[in-house]
């Protein structure tokens, strides 16, 4: 099927767009291009909370009357609201583009849909709904937050050949490889906030922070929680005495939805990456709280108790998830398998 036109430029414009995941909680990321007679003249992204929009963005690197009688392509709806930044609708009225593309419209009820009217009433012409899915899957955190009133969970393990995570005490905490590890500090980067229990606080002692060159240095050390039921004594333990210790919360005795909501009300928290054991993983995916898969499958066959991921499972072969997006690489000898949980639309939050 030939590409066509608005899907070419969407497609730009999402590469922006994927410039600030992980960047932009609570806002979501969304990237834009402008073009004229059909040669790109300006794009752009939102960087982080309080900066410019992705419209304004690409707006602000032209001069007078460029962006006149152009199409601005979005990946998402143009805010019609007035924020810290004032309200991108205007600001395109004011450039004099000729016509809007969108991908995704806003998930916000509050206005979401409103920059249509605003834009065909100053005579611009508006198409909604370009590549739509790949659109939508680029704000799915931000989308969970304002549908569901709680963060996007991703949720991340490494396990041997026969789903365990079983390893003697002096083979130290990873099964996988240095390349998967390298690749999860990449992981890191699109989370807010790194979930884990105290069990694993306990037996692994983990940083659970960024490393590696290839962090960007626009990207804050995700928040590190942990979940108890006992509690903690914080005392040897990295992630309550290092340099990012202000940046560690813990939650004892609380339901893990009030906790994911706790982080998006309180912390402007927009994904969760859940690091943790099998006991809590399968706690969470008891609860119909996982969002998205991230499984490390190394080439090892270690039997033993641990299995990667717990709780009561499903009881027959309807209720068992699938995933859509699947995506299947290789890492050094792990292979790597990510994939969304298709549970079909999302009922909306009631407000």
């Amino acid at each position: 099927m030939k590409t066509s036109e608005n899907e070419k430029w969407i497609r730009v414009a999402l590469e922006e767009g994927r410039r600030g995941i992980g960047l932009t909680a609570p806002n979501p990321p969304v990237g834009a291009v402008v073009v004229k007679d059909g040669i790109e003249i300006a794009r752009g992204w939102h960087h982080k909370v309080g900066s410019l929009h992705a419209e304004k963005d690409a707006l602000s690197k032209l001069r007078g009357d460029e962006a006149r009688g152009a199409t601005i392509y979005v990946t998402l709806e143009p805010c019609s609201t007035h924020g810290r930044t004032g309200a991108c609708t205007e600001a395109l009225i004011s450039a004099g583009v000729a016509k809007v593309v969108y991908g995704a419209c806003d998930p916000n009820p509050s206005h979401g849909g409103g920059a249509d009217k605003i834009l065909e009433t100053a005579g611009i012409k508006v198409v909604a709904g370009v590549l739509e899915e790949e659109c939508e899957e680029l704000i799915r955190g931000f989308s969970m937050v304002q549908r569901q009133g709680r963060p996007w969970l991703i949720a991340k393990t490494a396990m041997s050949l026969d789903g365990r995570i079983t390893r003697p005490k002096q083979e130290g905490q990873w099964l996988s490889g240095p390349d998967s590890r390298e690749e999860v500090q990449q992981l890191r980067v699109e989370a807010d906030a790194i979930l884990t229990s105290g069990e694993t606080i306990r037996r692994d002692n983990p940083a659970l922070t960024l490393r590696g060159p290839r962090i960007s240095s626009e990207k804050t050390q995700p928040w590190r929680v942990v979940m108890t039921h006992q509690g903690i004594n914080q005392k040897g333990f990295q992630i309550f005495e290092d340099e990012w210790k202000e940046r560690t919360l813990t939650f004892q005795n609380r339901p893990k939805y009030e906790v994911l909501r706790n982080l998006s009300e309180q912390y402007g928290v927009n994904t969760v990456l859940l690091e943790t054991g099998g006991s809590l993983l399968g706690s969470f995916l008891d609860d119909g709280l996982i969002d998205e898969w991230v499984i490390y499958l190394t080439p090892l066959v270690t039997g033993g108790p641990k299995i990667a991921v717990g709780g009561f499972g499903s009881e027959n072969l309807e209720e068992r998830l699938n995933l859509k997006n699947v995506r299947i690489h290789q890492v050094g000898r792990d292979v790597c398998a990510r994939g969304i949980v298709d549970r079909g639309s999302l009922k909306p939050l009631d407000r």
